[in-house]
């Protein structure tokens, strides 16, 4: 190979870098959308976003938690512990909404999980998108249902 493809290839690869580190920075400094309309935002056509509220967006619908009515506090508890287990920081918190932040371990790419609590018909809404990028790999569907995993596993247990 000749010297001015190495250099190329060195160009190339330092601008993607930057570019990264460009896009982690903007996602960090980003918030959670919350609630709208009492309800959690729909997702965008983009497919780094699940979410339980409409389950006619078969594209990023995942299924909700079902709980008990009895157990409201038993439940948030389970959430905390598994946000903590999931190293997620909650950054804001209400009587029936949480929203937590992710970092992913390469450039520090920000991605929120919001929980809303809907007491009204037992269920414990999701949805988890990433603020940059176009594509996720399927990670935030995997975290929601580690999520899952763990919450009902903490409620069982208890």
């Amino acid at each position: 190979m000749s010297k001015v493809v190495l250099v190329i290839i060195a160009v190339v690869i330092v601008a993607v870098l930057v570019l990264f580190f460009i896009l982690a920075q903007i996602s960090s400094s980003g918030v959670a959308i919350g609630i709208v309309d009492e309800r959690l935002a729909r997702c965008t056509s983009k497919p780094n976003c699940v979410c339980s509220e409409y389950k006619k967006d078969t594209a990023h619908y995942i299924e909700p938690i079902l709980i008990g009515e009895d157990n409201l506090a038993e439940i948030k508890i389970a959430l905390k512990t598994a946000i903590q287990k999931m190293a997620g920081n909650i950054v804001s918190e209400t009587d029936n909404y949480i929203a937590v932040t992710f970092a992913s371990r390469w450039f520090g790419f920000v991605d929120d999980l919001e929980i809303r609590i809907d007491t009204e018909n037992n269920l414990i809404q999701l949805r988890s998108a990433s603020r940059v990028g176009y594509s996720d790999v399927g990670i935030n569907k995997q975290r929601i249902e580690r999520l899952k995993e763990l919450v009902i596993t903490n409620v069982i247990n208890r």
